[in-house]
């Protein structure tokens, strides 16, 4: 892509992305959130192959038709109220069409369907970036409105989204899928506590965004596009297969590592707001994930890969990392002993 061309399509996305967060406007978040659509679409499309079209296409009907419910849902609540601010949304049928918008942008199911496909055809990097940076946007928008929703509505979306990521995230042998699926499964998570606590859905979407960026950034670096690729990757980078084996274990959330803070702290606030089922059947579904991510981390420093007799292991241990990759690994595996700071920080 051209350097000129890239950089207007960085700034445009911070545009947008900034736009959305602090406006108070429904039609300058609407706004915000076409110029984030609009500029993505080159970067999911750069390389030109059928795939990557396919996947643009893909991404920008459905940006839009949540856009248009978004624009829609705003539109029936000023006509009834009177108010254009995203904060007064109190009409039933406007809170329903919107939290219906905000689920396809995000992803979740029942509206999940265009993620993984997205994810799958393009490239690593903007995958990372549909994976974090887009997810924002409409969060914020989610986080201002929570109060007005219905959160019978929102704890169906959650826990559907954690049990279908970590479902159909079992069969699959692509790591963008595979990572796509755990994204679904995370935006459950953070869907079902934000009526009760806004403040620990960003602080997890925070925790996520520096565990995924971790990983992505792993797979980047090694090349990996499937679990037969991670197989022999090991040999090339041994040390840095390893700490991704710790950072998939930490999205996993498995103790002591940075990826139990969020998941504890929902659990915590679920039961305190005598939702004990709710937490019972959450947690069991992150079983689910626990899985794939075990699997992932098994190939990734444990399998050999099966080979014949003549067959030539590439031996490149000195390959460089960057440096954000170590900072952002060692960030996502140290960071629980932090958890009373950070708990006071929010």
């Amino acid at each position: 892509m051209n350097p000129h061309a890239k950089l207007i399509t960085i700034f445009s996305l911070l545009l947008g992305s900034t736009i959305t967060i602090s406006s108070n406007h429904w039609v300058m978040a609407w706004t915000g959130l076409e110029i984030n659509t609009l500029a993505i679409i080159p970067l999911i499309s750069k390389s030109h192959h059928p795939r990557a079209v396919e996947a643009s296409i893909k991404y920008f009907l459905v940006q839009a038709t949540a856009s248009a419910l978004v624009l829609f849902s705003s539109m029936t609540n000023a006509w009834t109220t009177g108010q254009w601010d995203i904060t007064q949304l109190t009409h039933p049928v406007s809170c329903l069409l919107l939290t219906t918008a905000i689920a396809m942008k995000l992803g979740l199911a029942p509206f999940h369907f265009w993620f993984p496909e997205v994810l799958q055809g393009t490239s690593l990097t903007t995958a990372l970036t549909l994976s974090t940076v887009m997810k924002f946007p409409p969060l914020t928008i989610l986080f201002l409105t929570s109060p007005s929703l219905n959160p019978t509505v929102l704890t169906i979306l959650g826990v559907t989204s954690a049990m279908l990521g970590g479902w159909m995230g079992l069969n699959q042998t692509q790591t963008r899928k595979i990572l796509a699926f755990s994204s679904i499964s995370h935006l459950g998570w953070m869907t079902v506590i934000i009526i009760y606590s806004p403040k620990l859905t960003i602080l997890t979407f925070c925790l996520y965004t520096l565990m995924t960026a971790t990983v992505f950034l792993s797979l980047n670096t090694t090349k990996t596009l499937k679990l037969s690729t991670m197989m022999t990757s090991w040999t090339k980078t041994p040390i840095l297969n390893a700490s991704l084996m710790l950072t998939l274990l930490s999205l996993a959330g498995l103790p002591p590592l940075t990826g139990f803070m969020p998941k504890w702290l929902i659990l915590q606030e679920l039961t305190k707001q005598e939702m004990t089922a709710t937490a019972m059947i959450i947690s069991m579904l992150s079983l689910l994930g626990l899985f794939f991510y075990l699997r992932l981390a098994y190939y990734a420093t444990i399998t050999l890969p099966p080979n014949s007799a003549n067959h030539m292991k590439q031996w490149h241990t000195n390959k460089h990392t960057s440096s954000p990759t170590a900072v952002l690994t060692s960030l996502s595996t140290i960071l629980l002993p932090l958890s009373p700071m950070i708990l006071a920080s929010i």
